[in-house]
């Protein structure tokens, strides 16, 4: 689960890092890859694990869009008037949902639901496993797309210096759509990866999205390398609180880190001075 929690932290923190913009609506995209993971499956029979891709892409699409039609569009207002369009954004994703696949919670079983293996007396759940490994993989490829393509450098470039990028040729308002579209696109594959772990409905985003807010002051604001370890200390850290509290308390633990962070080091592990 940390692992996932780093790739939605990551695409959360990637948009707020390039457009000091704060996604309110990515719970609502996690329940839409969820959904198109879900709806792939029934009519390919392709295992989510395996169809993330698409998730992935459609959410990319859906994100371009939200960002040149709303995003760009409030960037120069006031954050209180940004979170208002932010949080409409997210309702109107909620309730198209629900109108398209219904309010009832829907939990399929695919090839690997019941799947263990084991290393000597541990049990490994595969679904976990795979889920983790996946996630590890989505989130190193937009690290070295960030890194070494021109387009990578060109949005790192945009979020540095905006002004600069501009003077220099760079369509920023490009740049920033393929950047909300990579960090929605990143909350697609975390969706499609959860369909076998948890049932999917219209409002399963919403805590993911509490926690991955948690991951990101944790990490730092804007720092990916801090959402990736941010989420697994969140991650590792509700698991083994669950030994001491009930599961259904475990955000007690991930907002409890939230606050101490607040307290003593408000940059974040990875954040910079300011």
């Amino acid at each position: 689960m940390g692992g996932v929690y780093s790739l939605i932290a990551l695409g959360l923190s990637l948009i707020f890092g390039v457009m000091k913009v704060i996604n309110f609506a990515h719970g609502a995209m996690l329940a839409w890859g969820m959904y198109i993971a879900l709806t792939t499956m029934r009519l390919t029979g392709i295992d989510p694990f395996f169809s993330f891709l698409m998730s992935a892409a459609c959410l990319f699409v859906i994100g371009y869009i939200i960002q040149r039609t709303v995003v760009n569009r409030i960037m120069p207002f006031h954050e209180s008037m940004q979170v208002i369009a932010m949080v409409g954004v997210m309702m109107v994703f909620e309730n198209l949902a629900q109108i398209i696949w219904g309010p009832d919670p829907h939990s399929p079983h695919t090839k690997y639901s019941l799947s263990t293996v084991w290393l000597g007396s541990v049990m490994i759940d595969v679904p976990r496993l795979l889920a983790f490994g996946i996630a590890i993989l989505i989130a190193t490829l937009v690290f070295l797309f960030l890194k070494y393509t021109d387009l990578g450098k060109a949005i790192r470039a945009s979020a540095d210096n905006r002004t600069g990028a501009l003077l220099v040729g760079t369509d920023v308002n490009k740049v920033y759509g393929v950047c909300f579209g990579i960090g929605a696109a990143c909350v697609g594959v975390a969706g499609s990866l959860l369909v076998p772990l948890i049932p999917t409905s219209p409002h399963v985003g919403f805590p993911f999205k509490l926690t991955s807010f948690a991951i990101v002051i944790l990490g730092g604001m804007g720092s990916l390398p801090g959402a990736m370890l941010g989420g697994l200390i969140i991650g590792v850290a509700e698991s083994l609180g669950t030994v001491f509290i009930p599961s259904s308390l475990k955000q007690i633990i991930s907002f409890s880190i939230m606050v101490l962070i607040l307290l003593f080091r408000p940059q974040g592990l990875f954040g910079g001075k300011g």
